[in-house]
């Protein structure tokens, strides 16, 4: 039985009442500093870029290590994003360290391309090591109403991972309604995603409350009929430590205690974890550090 069969319509005006109520909470300081480390703790620090290199990857796997080596108690961040062609790099780099290597395939950014080389892409991947795949949805398929298409893609992706815990990228950006959030969260969800995900971080909007509170809701809704954990990863557009915290008071409420961990919550944006860093560094030595603390990459 589908157990989304009796969904209703999204109520957008309870949704943005419920995400101004979020944007509304006071945290005490030690709360603060607790969330802010769990937050830095759930990050994929991210390149995927045409000019990446191997330099570039192997400063980010050493960035990944070495947050901020003066700052102690600091955890490691969840993993590093790579594409498929750097997950060797990656993965020799990151020996001992506890952190992941994800990878995005699926022809990313814009999934426009025959299953086929989907399927190359995510084995390149998957041969090199990479613990998890990142893989973007075919949107114009969606978007025309084929939803088998999409399910059987995600379907056929999930058993090319073969180990590798597979996040599915709705790229909610051009999904134009949280109606189609929705949809393409039970879509990927019933096809076998371990994680839904936002965004690829390259079209905006990107990740928001909004759409992250209905992939929250189709999550809660899925457990509650099948006791089936899966994984959240907003991407793209959350850069401040403060927004971090909303999105973890979001989590706990919506989700509660389970999904306070990287195994169940992430966050894909790199630029976060340098102001995350700045204002742990704040607490810890009470002053500010200037952005030049922190590297860039």
């Amino acid at each position: 039985m589908n157990p989304f069969s009796l969904r209703t319509s999204i109520d957008q005006t309870g949704i943005e009442e419920r995400i101004a109520r979020f944007n509304t909470r006071s945290i005490k300081k030690n709360s603060k500093v607790s969330g802010l480390k769990l937050a830095l703790s759930m990050i994929d620090l991210t390149t995927l870029e045409g000019k990446d290199t191997i330099g570039k990857v192997q400063q980010m796997c050493y960035k990944a290590q070495h947050i901020a080596d003066d700052i102690e108690g600091l955890p490691n961040v969840a993993a590093v994003c790579v594409y498929p062609n750097h997950v060797k790099t990656a993965v020799q780099c990151l020996v001992g360290s506890g952190i992941k290597v994800a990878s995005v395939a699926t022809a990313f950014p814009s999934g426009n391309s025959s299953l086929k080389v989907k399927l190359s892409d995510t084995k390149i991947a998957v041969d090199c090591g990479a613990d998890e795949i990142d893989m973007v949805i075919s949107r114009g398929k969606f978007l025309e109403g084929d939803y088998q298409f999409v399910f059987n893609e995600i379907a056929t992706i999930k058993e090319a991972c073969g180990a590798a815990r597979l996040k599915v990228i709705l790229e909610t950006g051009e999904l134009s309604t949280l109606d189609n959030v929705r949809k393409a969260s039970e879509i990927a969800i019933m096809a076998g995603a371990d994680f839904i995900k936002t965004s690829t971080g390259k079209i905006q909007p990107a990740a928001t409350m909004p759409v992250t509170l209905v992939m929250l809701q189709t999550i809660k809704d899925y457990y509650d009929k099948t006791g089936i954990m899966i994984g959240m990863k907003p991407a793209g557009g959350i850069s401040t430590a403060k927004s971090a915290l909303q999105y973890l008071v979001m989590v706990y409420e919506t989700l509660g205690e389970l999904w306070m961990s990287n195994e169940w919550f992430r966050f894909g944006a790199s630029s976060l974890a340098n102001d995350i860093v700045l204002q742990l560094a704040k607490e810890a030595k009470g002053v500010y550090y200037s952005s030049d603390y922190i590297s860039k990459d």
